[in-house]
């Protein structure tokens, strides 16, 4: 058997008690460490689930696969998910080699920033596409998910911005000369995404565009969501490249037409309440 089990998103003790049940029993467990992270190491996770943890790293889930399906044909195997199981398209290719090969598999749930998100007020069914923001480089600036925030917000919906995490990355030129280096890890802040979007904006006015999206946008930061120093910040996207939230997880909310009830729980957040009444009456429903 193939379990596939969410972690949740704050530490160790965040996941189920059939999450745990699960792992327990299992002969080999894996933690599947690039496409999020939790607020403890993998350490922490071995002494509270009294299992050694195996890590795999990208280039093991994607390339190496096969490997740990043959495990899963033999013994039971644990397949270890920050957030929930299904928050990475990854995630759904395992299930399907797992089909092909006749092995039987189960998904075991757990909360993720898709859901979470609602901890700052906005209501989840209001919230439109959710899109990733990338690192951009010197030579590779791309703008495609500034077009769907817009049209989440032309629509008068939320968007969810899930932001960058580079882990076990290589430069261009170990890369192109095959050397196992791998860069430290990056994860990308509030302030950052925030600095991007508003590079883009005035990369569209150049070009003769008025954005859905400006500097006045109502928009909220969050850190480490689901942990016990998690942190909140609503105010505009000016503010928010700015704002301070500290360690990484971080996520951006770009927000669209607001219900009252959500202006009073965004006005928890605020971090100025003069320009936040100034600017949040305009997108009311």
């Amino acid at each position: 058997m193939l379990y596939l089990v969410g972690l949740g998103l704050g530490d160790a003790k965040d996941i189920t008690v059939k999450g745990l049940e699960a792992v327990r029993r299992c002969r080999r467990v894996y933690l599947e460490a690039y496409t999020s992270v939790l607020t403890v190491g993998k350490e922490a996770l071995e002494e509270f689930y009294g299992k050694e943890l195996i890590l795999a790293d990208r280039e093991m889930v994607e390339q190496e696969a096969d490997s740990l399906l043959k495990e899963a044909d033999v013994c039971d195997v644990a397949f270890l998910v920050v957030g929930d199981p299904f928050g990475a398209t990854t995630h759904s290719d395992l299930v399907l080699r797992a089909v092909k090969l006749g092995i039987p598999y189960k998904v075991i749930h757990n909360a993720s920033i898709m859901n979470a998100v609602g901890c700052c007020g906005l209501q989840l069914y209001n919230f439109g596409e959710t899109v990733s923001i990338v690192f951009w480089t010197d030579t590779w600036k791309p703008e495609s998910f500034f077009d769907k925030i817009e049209k989440n917000r032309q629509n008068g919906m939320h968007t969810l911005c899930l932001l960058d995490i580079k882990v076990k990355e290589q430069s261009l030129e170990n890369l192109m000369k095959g050397r196992k280096i791998y860069e430290p890890p990056r994860y990308m802040s509030v302030n950052k995404a925030a600095e991007q979007l508003l590079a883009i904006i005035q990369n569209r006015r150049l070009q003769g565009e008025k954005p859905e999206i400006t500097e006045n946008t109502m928009c909220v930061g969050l850190a480490r969501v689901g942990a016990l120093d998690e942190k909140i910040a609503s105010g505009t996207l000016e503010q928010m490249s700015t704002v301070e939230l500290g360690a990484p997880l971080h996520s951006l909310i770009v927000t669209g037409n607001m219900h009252p009830l959500e202006l009073e729980m965004l006005k928890l957040f605020s971090v100025d309440n003069p320009s936040f009444e100034k600017n949040a009456c305009q997108r009311t429903t």
